[in-house]
């Protein structure tokens, strides 16, 4: 099951174990059960420590729990955690064997307190770059609190559960039984949600805080590489975000970063966030934006006002917020999303195995996307606004090549039909004969672009016709001491390495900005004079 690659780095990774843990698995006579039953040999080997048990009362067959300490396991996995949740398996057979996790002090505080009983349920797919994130996070939760436990289950092998629980997206987690939520969630969010009394604790500790010298929104590529150049600087440097790497988190595979060859999204988020808290940079993750206040003078005070209640003021400000999906705007799309609407074909497309699809746009990201799903789905409708797809010619060639594929032109998209439960069709009106048309399908993918994360900005500072904030070569905004970067930006070309270094620029205009203040200048006199 486990090549020697992986063998060889499981091993290293199980010499941190603390303490003796126990693989307590549920299996049968079918095939995934034999493969569970050799992935589990496979993990137990390379260490003394670790030890596999079968017993016949597991609810979900194939199944195991990591059982530790003498406790019961609170940590189960329903499926193989291979793909992208081997990492998840990885780091609950280190949590569960003692090894300290890598959160905050105050974070584990509060997890410890949570009361229970609660038992999550999260249902995945392998393919999903989302996934992990709220895994490991209800893991996390599970080995530190006796009172909660998680069982992360694959979608595919359980096809009956996902068709009662009339689950259309992954991950979607269940909390005693009832839904909680979907889509990728950080430990923060989770325990924001569980403990409601954090959010109000959490607005009187911030604004508390003092000002900070560079103060960055946003946790993508360019947020990062602000926050890395601002902190080299020695200058007070803070980052407040909703969950750090941004975009980048819903990103399958990046082969285009100079000097990575290949990594993924979620890996590549990680290592941002690794390399940003090697600094002294205060990172407050969770928190959402609501409204800039620019300074009322030269070289005064820009404050920010969170949706938390919390207020944070800084001597500069740079805007890395980045974008997101961008949306039909027709009727049908919110009732459903989630429900047969879905944004991220790598994420929920095997949900949709077997199942009539469509792809609202004809760009690189549309025609990419009816690739995947035309060897998942039985029929798959790509949807182009214009009179002809936007992608590159060889994406075109394969696209057409594919015998369950249809193409049509001259679209537009004006609802999304359902039962009340799932998405049923689509309409569309033929733009070349204005006649309206409906297609019966299950599930619909809108790939038509990115929208930059503004609203908070509007009539605040300039903004281009697209919602783009308006920078010059510096990354200078209209307002003095606010600059911005990455894809938020009117900078053409929306690519990683391109948000990395406008972050990088940003970070040095904004330092330049300070240096020439008032108070900056006499601050620097006074210290020369001090040391003189």
């Amino acid at each position: 099951m486990l090549d020697a690659k992986l063998q060889a780095q499981l091993k290293t990774y199980l010499e941190k174990l603390q303490r003796p843990i126990e693989l307590v698995a549920t299996l049968d006579h079918s095939q995934a059960s034999r493969d569970m039953r050799v992935l589990l040999a496979d993990v137990a080997s390379p260490s003394a420590l670790v030890a596999v048990r079968e017993i016949d009362d597991g609810e979900r067959v194939p199944s195991f729990g990591i059982a530790g300490n003498d406790e019961p396991a609170r940590v189960r996995f329903a499926g193989l955690p291979m793909g992208h949740e081997f990492s998840s398996l990885v780091l609950a057979l280190l949590q569960v064997g003692g090894h300290p996790p890598k959160v905050d002090a105050d974070l584990i505080e509060q997890i410890r307190d949570i009361e229970g009983p609660l038992h999550f349920e999260t249902y995945l797919s392998l393919s999903c770059q989302n996934c992990p994130e709220v895994v490991q996070a209800l893991n996390l939760l599970a080995v530190l609190n006796p009172r909660i436990t998680h069982e992360a289950i694959d979608g595919a092998l359980f096809p009956d559960e996902v068709a009662q629980r009339n689950i259309m997206a992954v991950p979607s987690v269940f909390l005693n039984g009832q839904p909680f939520g979907q889509g990728r969630m950080g430990v923060e969010q989770i325990v924001a949600r569980l403990d409601t009394g954090r959010a109000q604790r959490d607005a009187v500790r911030l604004s508390q805080r003092e000002p900070y010298d560079m103060l960055v929104v946003g946790g993508g590529p360019a947020g990062a590489a602000a926050a890395i150049y601002a902190a080299r600087k020695g200058i007070r440097t803070g980052v407040v975000a909703e969950r750090f790497g941004g975009q980048v988190l819903d990103t399958l595979s990046i082969e285009n970063f100079i000097s990575v060859p290949e990594t993924e999204g979620p890996k590549f988020a990680a290592a941002l966030e690794q390399h940003v808290r090697r600094y002294d940079v205060d990172v407050m993750n969770a928190q959402r934006v609501k409204r800039l206040k620019p300074a009322q003078s030269a070289g005064g005070l820009i404050e920010l006002a969170l949706d938390s209640g919390a207020t944070l003021k800084a001597r500069s400000l740079i805007v890395a917020t980045g974008a997101r999906w961008r949306e039909l705007n027709v009727p049908g799309e919110q009732a459903y999303r989630n429900k047969g609407v879905a944004y991220c074909p790598h994420c929920d497309g095997p949900l949709f195995k077997g199942k009539r699809v469509a792809v609202v746009g004809g760009g690189n990201s549309g025609v990419e996307a009816a690739i995947d799903l035309a060897g998942i789905a039985s029929e798959v409708t790509l949807l182009e606004y214009a009179d002809a797809l936007r992608a590159d010619a060889v994406l075109t060639d394969k696209l057409e090549s594919l015998p369950n594929v249809r193409i049509v032109t001259s679209a537009q998209t004006t609802e999304v039909q359902g039962n009340g439960r799932q998405v049923t069709g689509l309409v569309y009106r033929d733009r070349s004969t204005g006649q309206s048309r409906t297609i019966g399908l299950e599930g619909v993918f809108v790939q038509i672009g990115l929208q930059p994360n503004t609203d908070w900005l509007q009539g605040t500072l300039e903004l281009s016709r697209q919602g783009e904030i308006v920078v010059d070569p510096r990354g200078q905004t209209s307002l003095p001491g606010v600059f911005a970067a990455g894809d938020v930006t009117t900078v053409p070309f929306k690519q990683i390495i391109i948000a990395t270094g406008d972050g990088a620029k940003a970070a040095l205009g904004a330092f330049d900005h300070l240096m020439r203040q008032p108070q900056t200048v006499a601050a620097a006199a006074a210290a020369a004079a001090a040391t003189a």
